[in-house]
């Protein structure tokens, strides 16, 4: 059996678009001789339709699609994965279609209800294997959460199969590579299977899906594997009851797969949403230069506009270093000071601040002017805000609400300050865009003389690992003291969290790339008196 796979980027609610992608990839596949043609999961709908699942509209339409799908792909089978409605449940399922009819379809069976992950709110678990013959082979389906467990693999095991396909929607975050891999090396230890694995490409919103489809033999290795990100489509031989070899990828570091993924999340984010470009507040700090970079990377020069907004604490340096990357980048530029407008504000209030003292209130004026003079480009520009502020900072709310907060999708949302200064690094390694200077001199968000971040925050090796230990590995507060963090940093951080949390549901969506961001899997209430120290 020759099997063609096709890892490609499917846009949320798109039916006739991915239909179109399909029939392409399998007449494609068809002139180049497969047998069988591998999509991946929702190939059809795109991943995750989240409460479109909830509409019955979305059912019909996914169903006629197929329907055309079915009378438009001749001469090849293939597999088309897409949410199913029937008798009153419904299914996450695939289908096995050729010579124009549906000769077989799969209902995933383990439904993932953790992490990003909530299928359990739309779909009824299947019960029964898939086992159809192709080209001679029985081949088995699966979907995507069920090879993370035993019971499905088993299940098509018992029931015949030879081979299990199994279409994916699974996203990126640091090091899933070689989880996925570990966990298909497990299934195939328990049923001998060889497993063919596709999975998608591209963004959807705070999502993105990096690819790496690939093939695992009867031994458990890896014998080819497609691209990470890009799509792609390509051939594979069944002989003699496995895969044969073919071309493998070398992993990417983690710099290097973190800097693929953001790009991917802005230029979808961008794309798909119809924006123009997109806008963000440069302050020579390497929070917005690294967001500058990654903008300009993903959409090309053209489509970015960064604004430079000094204050009267604005360091000429900041000024001079952000000049110098607009003139290696040549994306558009503008300079819009804000001392007249924060000078207005203060005489507005005078009266009501009278006899009080300076404090972080005149500090985030300033940073409100700022974002209110880019919202307001945003809407003459039909440009969308990047904001720039990082996971270190959204952890324990070192940013302004409404200020630098203020955007439409936050590209570092859940990237470390420390891992900011690796990707500026890395983003220079293949080019220099980022002055040095603006890596090494101390972060600053220059609203008040001589301030720098540390003034306010721990050092940011001891704020990241405390908040990686909390947030993605809930740890207590005791275990991380037990690391050897101070006691009087754990509970600073934490209880920053904890009273932050009302910040954090106001920030945008933005790329998640650790096993848990600020978005879809972490669901903290803003009302709460359990002690979070636990």
């Amino acid at each position: 059996m020759k099997l063609a796979i096709a890892q490609f980027n499917a846009t949320v609610g798109d039916l006739a678009g991915n239909a179109d992608k399909i029939i392409q990839y399998a007449q494609q596949a068809r002139a180049q001789g497969a047998d069988l043609l591998l999509t991946p999961e929702f190939s059809l709908c795109g991943y995750p339709p989240e409460d479109l699942l909830l509409r019955p509209a979305f059912y019909v339409d996914c169903a006629s699609q197929v329907i055309r799908i079915a009378a438009e792909s001749h001469g090849i089978a293939l597999l088309v994965s897409y949410p199913l409605q029937e008798r009153g449940k419904r299914y996450n399922a695939a289908s096995i279609i050729r010579n124009g009819k549906i000769i077989a379809t799969y209902r995933k069976i383990s439904l993932p209800n953790n992490e990003v992950f909530d299928e359990k709110r739309y779909f009824d678990s299947g019960s029964n294997p898939c086992v159809v013959e192709i080209a001679g082979i029985k081949v088995g389906l699966a979907i995507c959460e069920d090879v993370w467990q035993a019971q499905a693999s088993m299940l098509a095991k018992q029931a015949g199969a030879d081979i299990l396909l199994v279409p994916n929607a699974s996203p990126f975050h640091i090091d899933k590579r070689k989880r996925r891999h570990g966990v298909i090396r497990q299934r195939v230890e328990e049923t001998g299977l060889p497993i063919a694995y596709c999975n998608l490409t591209g963004a959807q919103d705070e999502l993105v899906f990096d690819g790496g489809s690939f093939l695992m033999n009867r031994n458990g290795d890896v014998v080819a594997e497609l691209p990470a990100f890009d799509d792609a489509l390509a051939l594979f031989d069944y002989v003699d009851n496995d895969w044969q070899a073919a071309a493998t990828q070398a992993p990417l570091s983690i710099e290097a797969g973190v800097y693929r993924a953001l790009c991917i999340g802005v230029r979808d984010y961008v794309g798909k949403n119809g924006f123009k470009g997109v806008l963000l507040g440069l302050s020579g700090g390497i929070d917005s230069a690294l967001t500058l970079a990654i903008a300009v990377d993903a959409l090309g020069a053209e489509r970015v506009h960064a604004v430079m907004m000094p204050s009267q604490y604005t360091a000429d340096i900041s000024v001079t270093d952000s000049r110098e990357m607009i003139g290696i980048l040549g994306c558009q530029y503008s300079e819009i000071p804000i001392r007249p407008v924060f000078d207005s504000f203060l005489t507005a209030l005078q009266d009501e601040f009278a006899g009080l003292p300076v404090d972080t209130t005149e500090e985030n004026i300033q940073a409100r002017v700022r974002g209110t003079l880019l919202m307001a480009l945003s809407n003459k520009s039909g440009r969308v805000v990047l904001t720039t502020g990082n996971k270190s900072e959204m952890t324990v709310g070192y940013a302004t609400l409404y200020g630098d907060m203020a955007g439409g999708f936050a590209v570092l949302k859940d990237v470390a300050k420390t891992l900011v200064y690796r990707l500026s690094n890395y983003r220079n390694s293949l080019g220099r865009v980022i002055p040095e200077r603006i890596i090494t001199r101390p972060p600053s968000a220059e609203l008040r003389p001589d301030q720098t971040d540390q003034d306010s925050l721990p050092p940011y090796d001891v704020l990241d690992a405390i908040m990686q230990a909390y947030v993605e590995e809930n740890k207590s507060v005791a275990d991380i003291i037990a690391e050897g963090y101070t006691e009087a940093d754990v509970k600073r951080v934490v209880r920053l969290i904890k009273i932050n949390e009302y910040k954090r549901r106001q920030a945008p969506v933005g790329v998640r790339i650790t096993p848990r961001g600020f978005g879809k899997d972490w669901r903290y209430p803003i009302t709460s008196k359990y002690p979070h120290g636990l």
